[in-house]
């Protein structure tokens, strides 16, 4: 866990200018298809277009360990995370729905 918490902590550091009037939050894609889970950073100046800039690929496909990255991330940064492709899924400890519903775009 540590090498890829320590990639994607880097890489947020990295694009995370705090900028003012911009919106700034993560978006976690559980694919299915490959048993990966992919990290982005969505960033919105006001009024103009979102950018999508993808920070890593986590290929340990266990929810227990997603939880474990999500919380070390959210106890540094406090973001609005985003969740694509986990509808009916809970957290292994908090015993919460990751997703409650689809997506516009999903």
């Amino acid at each position: 866990m540590n090498d890829d918490l320590k990639i994607i902590l880097e890489r947020i550091e990295l694009n995370f200018k705090r900028r003012p009037q911009t919106e700034y939050y993560l978006q976690v894609v559980n694919d299915t298809y490959d048993c990966t889970y992919n990290f982005f950073i969505n960033i919105q100046p006001k009024n103009r277009r979102r950018h999508s800039i993808p920070l890593h690929t986590v290929t340990n496909y266990k929810l227990s360990y997603l939880e474990k990255i999500i919380s070390k991330i959210l106890s540094k940064y406090h973001f609005t995370i985003m969740y694509d492709g986990f509808i009916g899924l809970r957290w292994p400890y908090k015993q919460e729905l990751i997703q409650r519903r689809r997506h516009f775009d999903e």
